[in-house]
């Protein structure tokens, strides 16, 4: 499809055209719009981030399965989970995921990154991308040889504290799981307080960060309430898109790089609207091939949450401050007149990273454990005393996908995520299980008298516990991979982020991770769109004619 084909309003020619502001295009945005010889232009789907609920950090309850600030996606049903088909949150507003998500701050794990380097990608070692991770962080802490401060994206640590996960912290040390006070060195085995996006008790989303204090710029745009829908090619060359904004087509042409920042779930679908993808799927839908690349949308890794809990006597949880007027009040007063208390709680606060078998090189598992319960979530807390330990395999084997189911870029992709797909995955989970049960069983525990209602004691062989795993499992919102990096023949994009086969087109967010990390997802995007800044400017240079000698 080229400009010639394409009816919308133009809105004129820019140097680079970002299509999505979540956190790598919040970032793109702002760096590549530093050099004022350069002309930026930043789409959203969404709106601003004004919503009252984005700030505050419990405010997730109401930014989650909100189509003012969510994609609202949903999985088609998994047949591992019981058929049951998810809601899979994604940001839809100025800031996009961390607008919306959970604030940890994670980095993972430096095999990680190793990996990545090992499987051929040039520069994404542990060492080459640490620099990333530092530079745009604000560490409460301070600088040092890990972390970062003076940057955009602030780090603090918990603003409470809670008896119950205490005594967790305490029961995992007492089976071998270590306390640690920083899970972003490196390694990041061991139990204790999550460190989170909050500047003094306010969510720090990455419009915040990165976009509000560059906004002004007279050479970077941004438009909101704008979905692009498809490239414009001209050969093989990426000249432009269309977009609807409130409804109304439009287009815009790109001078350089078209920078693609949908996100795991809206780059590939954009790429196979545009006629980029696997040519029998696209023919299936009436879509005209553009380029032949069969590994779009596929390779899709998420973190499967297997929510255990447990009934607890002798101590107060947030179920009972939730579920009380006099409770809710003094939250609310808590918050409003020292930024402390509940109502600074990202949705998880204590971390522990421990391995499910004794012989792993690093932490294969992850929990986050809430002072909390309910049946699902969006629900209400239960009205008892209670603790939640959900537990996830870092490094799932099952491989999911991401495709259009139509032509019309409204509608939704259908979304896979093949959850406990393979017999390793299936036996992770069921040590999640007894690992978790070992952890409640620990002696700094039992004055509380931890009682497990789900998914209940009965689950007991390892069939039953790939049953209650079948029962309890959701997603914890941390899909990537779908447009991977790599030089294979299912890979999308190369060391550089380029697409292959195509000039003036990357893509920059978490679909480019080859494998998913070792812990939650937005910190590593961050650190891909900083990467992927340096990578562009370069290579921008590098195209520029040199100044004619004196």
């Amino acid at each position: 499809m080229t400009a010639a084909d394409s009816a919308g309003e133009s809105i004129g020619a820019f140097d680079y055209v970002v299509v999505g502001a979540g956190p790598a295009g919040c970032v793109l945005a702002n760096r590549l719009s530093a050099d004022p010889d350069v002309s930026v232009l930043l789409l959203e789907a969404g709106g601003k981030d004004d919503y009252f609920w984005i700030h505050i950090p419990v405010g997730y309850l109401f930014t989650m399965n909100n189509p003012r600030t969510d994609w609202c996606f949903k999985t088609q049903p998994e047949a591992a989970l019981n058929g049951r088909a998810l809601n899979y949150p994604r940001g839809r507003v100025l800031g996009g995921c961390s607008s919306i998500n959970g604030m940890i701050y994670m980095r993972g794990q430096a095999r990680d990154y190793d990996q990545w380097r090992q499987l051929g990608n040039v520069g994404w070692s542990w060492d080459d991308v640490l620099p990333y991770f530092k530079r745009s962080e604000d560490f409460a802490g301070g600088a040092d040889e890990a972390h970062g401060s003076g940057g955009e994206w602030r780090v603090e640590e918990m603003r409470l504290t809670w008896e119950i996960l205490d005594a967790f912290r305490v029961a995992a040390a007492e089976i071998g799981i270590p306390k640690t006070d920083d899970f972003n060195r490196g390694n990041n085995e061991g139990c204790g307080y999550f460190q989170v996006n909050q500047k003094r008790g306010v969510r720090w989303n990455a419009a915040s960060a990165f976009l509000r204090p560059v906004a002004s710029r007279a050479n970077l745009r941004i438009v909101t309430h704008a979905q692009a829908t498809r490239l414009l090619l001209e050969g093989r060359r990426v000249i432009g898109l269309d977009f609807l904004q409130h409804g109304q087509p439009r287009k815009a042409a790109v001078r350089g790089e078209l920078l693609l920042s949908a996100g795991a779930i809206g780059s590939p679908q954009l790429l196979e609207l545009s006629g980029i993808g696997a040519p029998a799927l696209l023919a299936a839908h009436g879509i005209a091939l553009a380029h032949a690349l069969p590994g779009v949308g596929e390779n899709l890794q998420d973190h499967l949450q297997l929510r255990l809990a447990y009934k607890v006597s002798h101590t107060r949880t947030l179920n009972e401050r939730a579920n009380s007027l006099l409770g809710k009040a003094g939250m609310a007063l808590e918050y409003f007149l020292f930024k402390r208390g509940p109502m600074t709680m990202s949705p998880s606060q204590l971390g522990c990273f421990a391995r499910s078998d004794a012989n792993l090189e690093t932490p294969n598992l992850e929990y986050h454990v809430q002072p909390l319960s309910l049946d699902r979530f969006g629900e209400p807390l239960h009205s008892f005393p209670a603790f939640t330990a959900s537990v996830c395999n870092l490094r799932p084997e099952s491989r999911g996908q991401v495709h259009i189911q139509s032509a019309d870029p409204t509608t939704q992709p259908t979304i896979r995520p093949n959850y406990l797909a393979t017999a390793e995955d299936r036996r992770v989970a069921a040590e999640a299980i007894r690992l978790t049960r070992r952890i409640a069983a620990a002696p700094a525990l039992a004055r509380f008298a931890p009682e497990e209602f789900k998914p209940g004691r009965q689950f007991q062989s390892e069939e039953e516990l790939v049953r209650a795993a079948a029962e309890i499992g959701t997603t914890i919102f941390h899909a990537v991979g779908t447009c991977r990096m790599g030089n294979d023949g299912l890979a999308v994009v190369d060391d550089r982020l380029r697409v292959h086969g195509l000039t003036g087109l990357r893509v920059v967010d978490a679909s480019v991770m080859p494998t998913i990390t070792s812990g939650n997802t937005n910190a590593p995007t961050i650190m891909i769109a900083e990467k992927a800044a340096d990578l562009i400017r370069q290579d921008r240079r590098a195209r520029s004619p040199s100044p004619m000698p004196c």
